[in-house]
């Protein structure tokens, strides 16, 4: 699967947790989950459990630690699924 493939199934998922203040056309590869999008931590479990679904990958605590941006998310999920 391309990164592309992966980003596009990738950010319906994310736009769905984000909070009402947050527009979702400021959602950007490199932007950062939880400072920049204002994406909880419980949200942030809950997005990893839909990735897991969508993509039929599981991650690992190593892989929750490095999830900071959409861009490290894209990597994980391409390394796992490739």
């Amino acid at each position: 699967m391309t990164t592309e493939a992966i980003y596009a199934k990738l950010l319906p998922i994310i736009q769905g947790y984000l909070p009402e203040d947050v527009d979702p056309k400021e959602v950007q590869p490199d932007s950062d989950l939880t400072r920049e999008l204002n994406i909880n931590s419980a949200h942030l479990v809950d997005i990893v459990l839909d990735v897991e679904d969508t993509f039929d990958v599981a991650f690992a605590n190593e892989d929750m630690e490095n999830l900071r941006t959409m861009n490290d998310a894209i990597a994980i999920i391409h390394k796992k699924i490739n």
